[in-house]
């Protein structure tokens, strides 16, 4: 099909919710692929990560957002800000719950924050999945008492049940417009940035407590070499005190290999060559407190 024809559609669409509600995992699921990092642990996205959908007769671009979440440190405030900014800039906006534990302090902060807002507004109950079909309709019922959605759907992000009815759904919303992207395109993102969220991901994955939300990674070298045969990394782990740039280090520099070791695999099968990274951890004392460090970080 043409795609300068009167009858293609396209338009950006926001994935907002509260933390660790599956926006990230509903955007790879709806992608097929993995662009948007996934953890258990709540506040894994920081920034907001664009993903593109493609068919034939229409294009949505995908703005995974970070949660929605009472905040107290300047980090975490400037989360709530990039995700909530990001309301008046869309054609639709899907708002992601978790069915089986509800957040209604953040749910709150979201439904006052939509008042007078234009668009569509869709929602998705995510994780039916974990719960019985008999317990849905009391949820469906409350949440469209506390708002004019266009639309409540039940889903599974996990398991993709619903998704292409979602999708369908959101397609019924979307104006006419062009192709912004090349059908070959699945982020805007570059590839440093997806380097950065990929080890990011892993420090998420292999250490606990305040660790994970006290790092950040820059990516100092990404070099193509051997005609692009090898690609050569080096990354920096910026932490706010010496005692997680130990944990992070790890015995004997165990953990950082466990890091590096998953983190290179998994970029490996995004870049599809061999892999040279190389990580080093930095201490930036209460870096995410810092309105600079957060600026160079791009937390902005």
């Amino acid at each position: 099909m043409n795609k300068n024809e009167s009858t293609y559609q396209s338009g950006f669409i926001a994935i907002i919710g509260a933390t660790n509600v599956g926006k990230s995992t509903l955007l790879n699921q709806i992608l097929g692929q993995k662009i948007s990092i996934t953890s258990k642990k709540p506040q894994t996205t920081r920034n907001r990560v664009s993903g593109i959908y493609h068919k034939p007769d229409c294009q949505m671009i995908f703005l995974d957002t970070p949660g929605i979440h009472t905040a107290e440190k300047l980090l975490n405030r400037r989360m709530v800000e990039i995700a909530l900014s990001t309301v008046s800039d869309v054609d639709i906006l899907l708002i992601v719950v978790d069915a089986t534990r509800p957040d209604e302090t953040s749910e709150k902060l979201l439904f006052d924050h939509l008042q007078g807002h234009a668009s569509p507004v869709i929602l998705a109950i995510n994780k039916i999945d974990c719960l019985q079909k008999k317990a849905l309709l009391p949820i469906i019922q409350s949440y469209s008492s506390r708002y004019n959605f266009k639309t409540i759907l039940p889903i599974s992000a996990k398991t993709g049940e619903q998704v292409d009815r979602l999708l369908h759904e959101m397609k019924t919303c979307l104006p006419k417009g062009p192709a912004y992207y090349p059908d070959d395109h699945i982020t805007d993102l570059p590839e440093r940035f997806i380097v950065s969220e990929i080890i990011r991901e892993k420090i998420f994955q292999l250490t606990s407590k305040e660790i994970p939300y006290a790092v950040a990674v820059t990516i100092d070298e990404f070099k193509e070499k051997s005609q692009g045969q090898i690609i050569y990394i080096h990354a920096v782990i910026h932490v706010e005190r010496d005692s997680q740039k130990g944990i992070i280090i790890g015995k004997n520099g165990a953990m950082l290999k466990r890091i590096g070791s998953r983190a290179r695999k998994e970029i490996e099968r995004m870049v599809g060559v061999q892999v040279m990274l190389k990580l080093f951890v930095k201490v930036q004392k209460n870096w995410a407190s810092d309105e600079k460090a957060l600026s160079l970080f791009g937390y902005e």
